[in-house]
Protein backbone atom coordinates (compact mmCIF):
# COMPACT_ATOMS: atom_id res chain seq x y z
CA UNK A 1 0.00 0.00 0.00
CA UNK A 2 2.80 2.39 0.98
CA UNK A 3 4.61 1.55 -2.27
CA UNK A 4 1.51 2.57 -4.27
CA UNK A 5 1.32 5.89 -2.41
CA UNK A 6 4.94 6.67 -3.28
CA UNK A 7 4.34 5.71 -6.93
CA UNK A 8 1.32 8.02 -7.21
CA UNK A 9 3.22 10.86 -5.55
CA UNK A 10 6.12 10.45 -7.96
CA UNK A 11 3.77 10.50 -10.95
CA UNK A 12 2.05 13.66 -9.72
CA UNK A 13 5.45 15.26 -9.26
CA UNK A 14 6.36 14.50 -12.89
CA UNK A 15 3.08 15.85 -14.18
CA UNK A 16 3.46 19.11 -12.25
CA UNK A 17 7.15 19.68 -13.09
CA UNK A 18 7.83 22.75 -15.27
CA UNK A 19 8.29 22.01 -18.97
CA UNK A 20 10.92 23.61 -21.22
CA UNK A 21 9.80 27.03 -22.43
CA UNK A 22 9.43 25.92 -26.04
CA UNK A 23 7.08 23.10 -25.02
CA UNK A 24 4.81 25.48 -23.14
CA UNK A 25 3.89 27.33 -26.34
CA UNK A 26 0.37 26.59 -27.43
CA UNK A 27 0.24 24.68 -30.71
CA UNK A 28 -1.69 26.52 -33.45
CA UNK A 29 -5.25 25.35 -33.90
CA UNK A 30 -6.35 23.46 -36.99
CA UNK A 31 -5.39 20.19 -38.68
CA UNK A 32 -1.83 19.23 -39.62
CA UNK A 33 -1.14 18.05 -43.16
CA UNK A 34 1.23 15.08 -43.36
CA UNK A 35 2.19 15.42 -47.01
CA UNK A 36 4.28 12.67 -48.55
CA UNK A 37 7.96 13.39 -49.14
CA UNK A 38 9.95 11.48 -51.77
CA UNK A 39 12.95 9.78 -50.10
CA UNK A 40 14.37 8.52 -53.41
CA UNK A 41 17.81 10.13 -53.82
CA UNK A 42 17.68 9.67 -57.61
CA UNK A 43 14.36 11.50 -58.03
CA UNK A 44 14.23 15.23 -58.86
CA UNK A 45 17.87 16.07 -58.04
CA UNK A 46 17.11 19.76 -58.68
CA UNK A 47 15.29 19.72 -55.35
CA UNK A 48 17.79 17.78 -53.25
CA UNK A 49 20.03 19.93 -51.05
CA UNK A 50 23.30 18.28 -50.00
CA UNK A 51 25.20 19.43 -46.92
CA UNK A 52 28.75 18.08 -46.54
CA UNK A 53 29.67 18.62 -42.91
CA UNK A 54 32.99 18.91 -41.12
CA UNK A 55 32.08 15.86 -39.02
CA UNK A 56 32.44 13.76 -42.18
CA UNK A 57 28.73 13.37 -42.82
CA UNK A 58 26.76 14.13 -45.98
CA UNK A 59 23.12 15.00 -45.29
CA UNK A 60 20.50 15.04 -48.05
CA UNK A 61 17.44 17.27 -47.75
CA UNK A 62 14.37 17.20 -49.98
CA UNK A 63 13.43 20.78 -50.84
CA UNK A 64 9.66 21.24 -51.20
CA UNK A 65 8.80 24.15 -53.53
CA UNK A 66 5.09 23.33 -53.27
CA UNK A 67 5.32 24.13 -49.53
CA UNK A 68 7.41 27.30 -49.74
CA UNK A 69 8.49 28.25 -53.29
CA UNK A 70 10.25 31.50 -52.41
CA UNK A 71 12.20 29.99 -49.53
CA UNK A 72 13.30 27.04 -51.65
CA UNK A 73 14.43 29.42 -54.38
CA UNK A 74 16.41 31.42 -51.81
CA UNK A 75 18.16 28.29 -50.55
CA UNK A 76 19.09 27.31 -54.11
CA UNK A 77 20.32 30.79 -54.98
CA UNK A 78 22.54 31.12 -51.91
CA UNK A 79 23.80 27.55 -52.28
CA UNK A 80 24.88 28.13 -55.88
CA UNK A 81 26.62 31.33 -54.80
CA UNK A 82 28.67 29.32 -52.29
CA UNK A 83 27.14 31.35 -49.46
CA UNK A 84 26.81 28.43 -47.05
CA UNK A 85 30.29 26.97 -47.61
CA UNK A 86 32.29 27.23 -44.38
CA UNK A 87 29.33 28.45 -42.28
CA UNK A 88 28.95 26.92 -38.80
CA UNK A 89 25.96 25.58 -36.89
CA UNK A 90 26.01 28.32 -34.27
CA UNK A 91 23.03 27.29 -32.11
CA UNK A 92 22.48 23.60 -31.45
CA UNK A 93 20.12 22.64 -28.63
CA UNK A 94 19.90 19.03 -27.48
CA UNK A 95 16.41 17.61 -28.01
CA UNK A 96 15.37 20.57 -30.15
CA UNK A 97 17.25 21.67 -33.27
CA UNK A 98 20.50 22.67 -35.04
CA UNK A 99 20.58 26.19 -36.50
CA UNK A 100 23.01 27.52 -39.11
CA UNK A 101 23.17 29.71 -42.18
CA UNK A 102 24.72 32.84 -40.62
CA UNK A 103 28.13 33.73 -42.12
CA UNK A 104 29.02 35.75 -39.01
CA UNK A 105 28.43 32.73 -36.75
CA UNK A 106 26.63 34.93 -34.22
CA UNK A 107 22.99 34.37 -35.12
CA UNK A 108 22.66 38.02 -36.09
CA UNK A 109 23.77 37.86 -39.74
CA UNK A 110 22.31 36.98 -43.10
CA UNK A 111 22.78 37.49 -46.82
CA UNK A 112 22.65 40.72 -48.81
CA UNK A 113 19.38 39.59 -50.39
CA UNK A 114 16.11 41.05 -49.05
CA UNK A 115 14.20 39.28 -46.31
CA UNK A 116 11.46 36.87 -47.34
CA UNK A 117 7.74 37.04 -46.69
CA UNK A 118 6.55 34.15 -44.55
CA UNK A 119 5.16 31.06 -46.29
CA UNK A 120 3.65 29.34 -43.26
CA UNK A 121 1.76 26.10 -43.75
CA UNK A 122 0.11 23.33 -41.73
CA UNK A 123 2.97 20.95 -42.62
CA UNK A 124 4.14 19.78 -39.17
CA UNK A 125 7.63 20.18 -37.74
CA UNK A 126 8.52 16.51 -37.30
CA UNK A 127 11.96 14.94 -36.87
CA UNK A 128 14.11 15.94 -39.84
CA UNK A 129 12.09 19.03 -40.76
CA UNK A 130 14.16 21.87 -42.25
CA UNK A 131 12.67 25.28 -41.56
CA UNK A 132 13.70 28.92 -41.89
CA UNK A 133 14.85 30.88 -38.85
CA UNK A 134 13.65 34.45 -38.39
CA UNK A 135 13.54 37.37 -35.96
CA UNK A 136 10.32 38.56 -34.26
CA UNK A 137 8.97 39.88 -37.56
CA UNK A 138 7.26 37.02 -39.39
CA UNK A 139 8.67 38.34 -42.68
CA UNK A 140 12.31 38.46 -41.57
CA UNK A 141 13.66 35.09 -42.79
CA UNK A 142 16.77 35.53 -44.92
CA UNK A 143 19.47 32.83 -44.92
CA UNK A 144 19.40 31.10 -41.54
CA UNK A 145 17.70 27.72 -41.20
CA UNK A 146 17.29 24.99 -38.61
CA UNK A 147 16.87 21.22 -38.62
CA UNK A 148 14.55 19.71 -36.00
CA UNK A 149 15.82 16.76 -33.93
CA UNK A 150 12.39 15.86 -32.54
CA UNK A 151 8.80 16.90 -33.34
CA UNK A 152 7.97 20.48 -32.34
CA UNK A 153 4.39 21.16 -33.35
CA UNK A 154 4.46 24.50 -31.51
CA UNK A 155 6.52 25.81 -34.47
CA UNK A 156 3.84 24.97 -37.05
CA UNK A 157 2.41 28.01 -38.88
CA UNK A 158 5.03 30.17 -37.13
CA UNK A 159 8.12 29.23 -39.09
CA UNK A 160 8.38 28.38 -42.79
CA UNK A 161 8.89 24.65 -43.26
CA UNK A 162 10.60 24.17 -46.64
CA UNK A 163 12.07 20.67 -46.61
CA UNK A 164 12.95 17.46 -44.82
CA UNK A 165 16.04 15.32 -44.32
CA UNK A 166 15.73 12.27 -46.57
CA UNK A 167 19.14 10.67 -45.95
CA UNK A 168 21.49 10.44 -42.97
CA UNK A 169 19.60 12.05 -40.11
CA UNK A 170 22.32 10.45 -37.98
CA UNK A 171 24.67 13.02 -39.51
CA UNK A 172 22.43 15.80 -38.19
CA UNK A 173 22.31 14.12 -34.78
CA UNK A 174 26.14 14.23 -34.77
CA UNK A 175 26.28 18.06 -35.05
CA UNK A 176 28.11 19.50 -32.02
CA UNK A 177 25.83 21.01 -29.37
CA UNK A 178 26.15 24.46 -27.84
CA UNK A 179 24.98 28.09 -28.03
CA UNK A 180 27.47 28.55 -29.59
CA UNK A 181 29.37 25.24 -29.56
CA UNK A 182 32.97 25.38 -28.36
CA UNK A 183 34.05 23.46 -31.47
CA UNK A 184 31.18 23.97 -33.95
CA UNK A 185 30.33 21.72 -36.86
CA UNK A 186 30.73 23.52 -40.19
CA UNK A 187 29.12 23.12 -43.58
CA UNK A 188 32.17 22.40 -45.73
CA UNK A 189 30.02 22.56 -48.85
CA UNK A 190 26.34 22.99 -49.66
CA UNK A 191 25.23 21.95 -53.13
CA UNK A 192 22.23 21.00 -55.23
CA UNK A 193 22.35 17.34 -56.29
CA UNK A 194 21.63 18.23 -59.94
CA UNK A 195 24.92 20.16 -60.06
CA UNK A 196 26.95 16.99 -59.34
CA UNK A 197 29.60 18.76 -57.27
CA UNK A 198 32.21 16.37 -55.83
CA UNK A 199 32.38 15.98 -52.09
CA UNK A 200 35.01 18.19 -50.46
CA UNK A 201 37.99 16.82 -48.58
CA UNK A 202 37.58 16.90 -44.80
CA UNK A 203 40.42 18.69 -42.99
CA UNK A 204 42.23 16.15 -40.83
CA UNK A 205 41.83 18.40 -37.78
CA UNK A 206 38.04 18.30 -38.14
CA UNK A 207 37.51 14.68 -39.10
CA UNK A 208 35.27 12.88 -36.62
CA UNK A 209 36.72 9.81 -34.92
CA UNK A 210 33.25 8.39 -34.30
CA UNK A 211 31.89 8.06 -37.83
CA UNK A 212 30.86 4.55 -38.80
CA UNK A 213 29.39 3.01 -41.91
CA UNK A 214 26.18 2.38 -39.94
CA UNK A 215 25.83 6.12 -39.20
CA UNK A 216 26.37 7.02 -42.84
CA UNK A 217 23.60 4.71 -44.00
CA UNK A 218 21.20 5.05 -41.06
CA UNK A 219 17.55 5.71 -41.99
CA UNK A 220 16.04 8.95 -40.79
CA UNK A 221 13.30 7.52 -38.57
CA UNK A 222 10.49 9.78 -37.34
Amino acid sequence: MLKNVFAIAALLGLLSAPLPAIAQEEAPAGPRIYESVNYDLTADPENIWLLDLSNGERVAIRLMPNWAPNHVERIKTLTRQGFYDGVIFHRVIEGFMAQGGDPTGTGQGGSELPDLKAEFSPIPHIRGTVSMARANDEDSANSQFFIVFYPRFSLDKRYTNFGRVISNMAGVDAITRGEPPANPTRILQASIAADNKPRPAIPESEASQDITADMLSAPIGN
